[in-house]
This record gives structure tokens, C-alpha cells and sequence, in this order.
């Protein structure tokens, strides 16, 4: 093998090492299970452009992973990129079936607390949510965004994209105000064990939430994303459809999953889609 052949050898960054198909579906994919299928491909522009292009013949249940993302999706079409294998990116194909469409919206919030909780114990970081779906973590003092959560409707269900910085050293970040599960100090950034422990903790929120017919609150899931909302109770900006900007404190989440602001003059307003700016509270900076 060449120099020039070995630095793009699969293991050419022994540190972070391809995920092992086989064992993933071992420990995953069962009879009785959400899981139905999972495949793992070495390069992709986006797992959620992926699966939502093979929606219609795709069963619930079925998982597509990356090693790289060459264009990766987040919200309002900003691009997500990484070094290979230095982080999870994955997609995961949802048919809600009879839980009613209005209450689909919160599933990239499920998504966030099943994630936060996947990692808790796989990787012993504390993870907060930023509404609607970034991923924070706590490096030093300073809260940074370690991933965030991509939903889309296709076919006859949801195709939710989550995005998740593993291994990223500083000097790989594409933003100062980024970081990775290392630099929080994770206990394990073992990939296929941070797979695991998300997918599984995803399959159980979800089982749970489907059971109560959608109801956030009935299922528990309402409260649990609230008390990981790092965005309650903080001064934020949310620029809306249309230029619409409103400033206020942050609340509470309401039945709908949507994030209530209040305002000087005392007036509550519940916002469903937006860019939210974290303005002052825990940690004092701008997110």
C-alpha cells in the first residue's frame, strides 16, 4: 500500500474506527422490536435526503448511518460537516400510524430527550435541550452546541436526522460556540456504544409516547423535556416567519410542543417554528 493509499484507508485515523455492522445489528434489530433494518454506508450528502427519497417502500423502524456526511442538513438549510467517523449521523425512518398528524410535532423534541437520556448513560455526559433541537453540552463553563436533530415528513411517516459531534477535537470545530462529547468529558466515545444507547432510549420514548395515543403530557414526555430545557426560563430572541422578531422569557412548553415566550406587557405568546438566540441566563452567554 502506498503512503497515498493508506491515508485513505478506512483506518487510516486508528482513534476512530468504522462501526461494525454486524454487531450493531446483533445488538438492535429484533423480532419484537422498533428496529427493522440498519445499514451503515462509508460516505453520504445527507441520511435524511437518503431516507426520505425512499420513503415509500421503506418499513418503520429502518436506521441509515454514515461514517461522513459530505452535505448534511439542519434546520433552516444549514449545513452540517465533520471529519469521518468522528461523530453519529444517522436517520431513522417513523410511521406514527394512528396518533394524530397534530401531535407529529413532537417528535424532534422526543428525538432530544431520548437522545439526552441515551447518552447519560452511555456516555456520562449532561446533555440540555435548546428548543426546538440542539444538543448542548457544557465545556468548561461555556454551554456549546454538540449536535442537533433534523424532522421531516416523507411518505407516510417522519425521517428524523440526528447529528452528533463524538471525537471532534477543538482544533476541528467549525465554530467556536460548537463542541464534541470528548471535550465535555465523556466517559465513553465509543460509537457503537453511543448508538446503542440512543437508538434504544429512542425506542422506548417512542413506544411510550405512541402508547398515550401522542399526548406529551400523558406519556411523561412533556415533563421530561421541560426539566431538560435549557432554554425555560432564559431571556431569548426568536426570529420568526416573515422577519418577525419577538424578545421575551421563556416560560414554559405547551401541549403542542410549542415554546412559550413572555413578554414586558405580560402577554404569552406560544411560538412553533423559529430561530431562538439564547440572550442571558444560565452561563450567561449568547447561544
Amino acid at each position: 500500500m502506498t503512503p497515498s493509499d493508506a491515508s485513505h484507508s478506512r483506518w487510516s485515523d486508528l482513534d476512530r474506527p468504522p462501526l461494525n455492522v454486524p454487531a450493531l445489528r446483533r445488538g438492535l434489530l429484533r423480532p419484537d422490536g422498533l428496529w427493522s433494518a440498519l445499514d451503515v454506508v462509508d460516505a453520504t450528502g445527507s441520511t435524511n435526503s437518503d431516507l426520505a427519497a425512499r420513503a415509500d417502500g421503506l418499513t418503520e423502524g429502518t436506521v441509515l448511518v454514515a461514517e461522513e456526511q459530505t452535505a448534511g442538513r439542519g434546520r433552516l438549510d444549514r449545513t452540517w460537516t465533520a471529519p469521518a467517523r468522528s461523530g453519529l449521523f444517522f436517520s431513522v425512518y417513523l410511521t406514527p400510524g394512528a396518533v394524530p398528524v397534530q401531535r407529529w410535532g413532537w417528535l424532534p423534541l422526543l428525538t432530544g430527550v431520548a437522545v439526552a437520556t441515551g447518552l447519560a448513560r452511555s456516555a456520562g455526559v449532561d446533555t440540555a435541550l435548546k428548543w426546538p433541537n440542539d444538543l448542548l453540552v457544557t465545556v468548561g463553563t461555556e454551554e456549546r452546541k454538540a449536535g442537533g436533530i433534523l424532522a421531516e415528513r416523507a411518505g407516510d411517516g417522519v425521517v428524523i436526522g440526528i447529528g452528533l459531534n463524538v471525537s471532534l477535537r477543538e482544533d476541528e470545530l467549525p465554530a467556536p460556540t460548537a463542541a464534541s462529547l470528548a471535550l465535555a468529558g465523556a466517559v465513553s466515545t465509543d460509537r457503537e456504544t453511543l448508538l446503542r444507547g440512543v437508538l434504544r432510549s429512542l425506542e422506548q420514548w417512542y413506544g411510550k409516547w405512541r402508547a398515550a395515543d401522542g399526548d406529551a403530557a400523558a406519556s411523561g414526555l412533556q415533563e421530561a423535556y421541560a426539566a431538560g430545557c435549557a432554554t425555560l426560563g432564559r431571556t431569548v430572541r426568536a426570529q420568526l416567519p416573515g422577519d418577525r422578531t419577538l424578545t421575551g422569557e421563556a416560560v414554559a412548553i405547551d401541549g403542542d410542543g410549542r415554546l412559550v415566550l413572555s413578554a414586558g406587557d405580560g402577554l404569552r405568546e406560544p411560538v412553533s417554528a423559529g430561530d431562538i438566540v439564547h440572550l442571558r441566563g444560565a452561563g450567561g452567554g449568547l447561544t
